[in-house]
């Protein structure tokens, strides 16, 4: 069974990048076609020949989706491993160098680098010679990604060829994505879920993808029915916003965190099409989806993914997860999300394990107040945190609300009935909107400073 599916994925990566099956395409909306995608990665690949044998990353730092597609061609087709970057400005850069040691950048014109790095612009004349493609193995790395993760420090997660490819097959595969669809993310391509959707995807399925990546929720709709959009990648954040707009969609995804129920139902409901909610991190890669449009309440696993539940906690087996990620003896990983079994075939999640913090030397679980703050009328959002007390080892509870009609009383009388004492939050604060960061995540270090001032 392996040995099919290890040929299986050889053939796909061969077939890739064989060339591209339709030249005059559009990968990108008005944009670059597959064939000048091709033609920039040729010449990547003579730019970087030997690099790999380097063991040395190369910084990926390109806005242009054709650009990244043609870079991870020239990486799988035995190029170095791309580093790709969590921001763009110059001391963020300039962090990652100092951290990461790349000496070489594949970027866009007029881009800050500090002065020993060698920029590549590839949508200016690069070599013109030949470089034969020399297949990297499926274990071999190919990405490094950035992650926040949930305190906001950057943290970097190599992805193997397999990692990044199998579930690009699997995922064009599983919803039948062909080059007669459009699409349309509204995360960029150096997060996870954005590389796949806007670059991966339309690589391995000849789908079009569109250039810009909208935020605003009429930027959004206007952008997906001006281009007769088919799929749109988005997040629960935009998806909130997009609450009340009608589009015109074959498949809508969520991923990048929980989806609001009432959100859900509302877009579903006006557009006629359920949003698929895809479960999964940078590092495991998708593990499960639930379409509540459909009638499911709970995640059913990826048919890729082993899985299991140890200790009320979830551990998976699959070839989208990060090699940096330790395993036991038969290869599962265990996340820190609780998990019920539901059933044979499905699980829900009851939060995460290191959601609990200490407060005068006893427990508190942060989601159970989350929670109980979500169930009060008028709550769009909330985010709850134990923050640090100035000078000393203790934590105070701090919660953020997003909603225009909440009353702090109402909600301190909430919690005060189901708590102790001890875990009930020093300071609540009403906000219009919880900031969140261009991929939909929340903004970690904006969170932080409205609650500490």
């Amino acid at each position: 069974m392996q040995t099919d599916y290890s040929q299986n994925f050889k053939r796909n990566i061969d077939r890739l990048l064989q060339g591209p099956q339709s030249p005059d395409k559009e990968f990108i909306r008005s944009g670059a076609t597959f064939g000048e995608v091709y033609e920039i990665a040729a010449s990547l690949r003579c730019e970087l020949a030997g690099f790999r044998h380097q063991k040395k990353a190369v910084c990926l730092a390109a806005d242009d989706k054709a650009v990244i597609a043609a870079a991870l061609l020239a990486s799988l087709g035995g190029g170095p491993p791309l580093l790709l970057p969590y921001a763009f400005s110059a001391r963020s850069l300039d962090k990652m160098q100092r951290e990461t040691d790349f000496t070489t950048a594949i970027s866009d014109p007029g881009r800050e680098f500090p002065e020993k790095v060698k920029i590549l612009s590839p949508l200016q004349k690069l070599s013109s010679g030949t470089e034969t493609n020399k297949t990297i193995s499926p274990e071999s790395e190919l990405v490094k990604i950035f992650t926040g993760g949930s305190t906001g420090s950057p943290q970097v997660w190599p992805k193997t060829a397999e990692n990044i490819f199998a579930e690009g097959f699997f995922l064009a595969n599983r919803y039948n994505i062909t080059g007669q669809d459009c699409i349309l993310a509204t995360v960029p391509p150096y997060h996870i879920y954005g590389l796949l959707f806007s670059v991966i995807l339309p690589l391995v399925s000849t789908a079009t993808v569109i250039k810009d990546i909208p935020s605003f929720p009429d930027e959004i709709s206007s952008t997906a029915i001006k281009n007769r959009v088919t799929i749109l990648a988005s997040v629960p954040a935009h998806y909130r916003a997009l609450r009340d707009k009608k589009i015109s969609l074959r498949l809508a995804v969520s991923s990048a965190g929980m989806l609001d129920e009432g959100d859900n139902i509302t877009f579903s409901r006006l557009n006629e099409k359920g949003i698929e909610e895809i479960y999964g991190s940078t590092e495991t890669g998708g593990i499960a989806t639930r379409n509540r449009f459909l009638g499911e309440d709970y995640f059913t696993p990826f048919p890729t993914i082993d899985w299991r539940i140890k200790n009320h906690r979830l551990a998976v087996r699959s070839p989208y997860i990060s090699p940096a990620l330790p395993v036991d003896s038969e290869g599962f990983f265990t996340a820190n999300d609780r998990v019920n079994a539901e059933g044979f075939t499905q699980f829900s999640l009851g939060g995460r394990t290191d959601a609990v913090t200490k407060v005068g030397g006893k427990r508190v679980d942060l989601e159970e107040i989350s929670t109980l703050i979500r169930g009060e009328p008028g709550v769009d959002d909330c985010v709850v945190l134990a923050l640090p007390e100035k000078g000393g080892r203790e934590h105070r509870i701090s919660v953020l609300i997003e909603g225009e009609t909440v009353q702090t009383e109402k909600i301190r009388e909430t919690l005060a009935a189901t708590l102790e004492p001890y875990a009930l939050p020093r300071r609540i604060k009403i906000i219009h909107r919880i900031p969140v960061n261009k991929n939909g995540k929340y903004d970690w270090h904006a969170i932080t400073r409205f609650l500490e001032r």
